[in-house]
């Protein structure tokens, strides 16, 4: 058998999920099945978009949201690791990350509906109390102990790349990159032993470029920016990002927060987090947490510069290892 044969082969792999798409790209030996991973990544990411979309009528996430206040409800249990997972995360933000956000997103146009002005004036009038006082749990059962409405956008889709992750391994695969739509988690190493190279984005709308690179090895990134999902209202772009104490998008905000974790649901959640918290009470709480976290900001010039937070980010990086 010739050397070529034996080497192993760069495999790069994707599909749908979520309303972006996943990928995978690993290296692997010619007796891997690359239909038979690709279907078992689909398959992961699939239960986690039908358990937790708010874009599905159908979905766990929802049929709790229908629940009447008081009434259990049993969840699966990545619903349930989910939710326990954001309302520690809320708790520990101390409600910076709030998933009990739900009728805020969708009143503001970020669901499934358009923006609804009724819709708006009601979720910032509401009297709101946090998701991690709102929610009871007992076992795999759940009851609202006060109305709200449930959306997991903050945290679902780093949740969806550690699922990526672990369904690799089930499958024999130590080392690869995962993501979805830019959350992203590095397994082990490249066959040369190098790190896995991730760039963290520039704040700019009109184009896709870096302004720094990550080199990580068994461990995650996500990114919460303005410049990619926003509405406009009487010529201002507001973005997506929900401030708790308002009911609204926020105002005033870091161009973007990148937070480095050992999960990407971590990541994904304290992203959020900081960038609601804004790069003064974020970066404090970040280095009280011990969190690694690059805030970048605007200059008057539409550049931007970083203020790092952690051992990965002590200073703006160009390359992190």
């Amino acid at each position: 058998m010739s050397k070529m044969s034996t080497e192993p082969a760069r495999i790069a792999l994707n599909g749908a999920t979520m309303g972006t798409r996943w990928s995978a790209l690993f290296f692997a030996g010619p007796d891997v099945d690359k239909e038979a991973v690709r279907g078992a990544l689909q398959a992961a990411v699939d239960e986690v978009d039908g358990q937790m979309s708010t874009w599905k009528p159908d979905s766990d996430l929802m049929r709790l949201n229908a629940a009447p206040v008081g009434e259990w409800i049993a969840v699966p249990v990545r619903l349930l690791e989910v939710l326990c997972l954001g309302l520690e995360i809320g708790l520990a933000s101390g409600g910076a990350f709030d998933i009990g956000m739900g009728d805020a997103v969708t009143a503001w146009g970020f669901g499934p509906q358009a923006a609804a002005p009724e819709g708006i004036r009601a979720a910032m009038e509401t009297s709101r109390r946090p998701a991690h006082q709102a929610l009871e749990f007992e076992g795999d059962r759940v009851r609202k102990l006060a109305p709200v409405a449930l959306d997991l956008n903050g945290i679902a889709k780093g949740y969806g790349v550690d699922r990526l992750a672990e369904t690799l391994r089930d499958q024999g695969i130590a080392d690869a990159l995962v993501g979805i739509d830019g959350e992203m988690r590095a397994m082990g190493l490249r066959p040369c032993g190098d790190a896995w190279s991730i760039a963290v984005e520039a704040p700019d709308a009109e184009r896709r470029t870096p302004h720094s690179i990550l080199a990580l090895q068994d461990a995650a990134v996500a990114t919460s920016g303005d410049y990619r999902h926003w509405v406009e209202v009487q010529g201002r772009r507001l973005s997506h990002t929900m401030d708790p104490r308002r009911g609204a998008p926020l105002i005033a905000s870091p161009a973007s927060v990148t937070v480095v974790a050992r999960t990407c649901a971590e990541a994904d959640a304290w992203a959020t987090a900081l960038m609601v918290l804004g790069p003064e009470k974020g970066a404090t709480l970040a280095r009280q947490s011990g969190l690694d976290a690059l805030f970048l900001l605007r200059n008057d010039d539409s550049s931007a510069r970083g203020v790092g937070v952690g051992r990965l980010f002590s200073e703006e990086p160009t390359a992190i290892a």
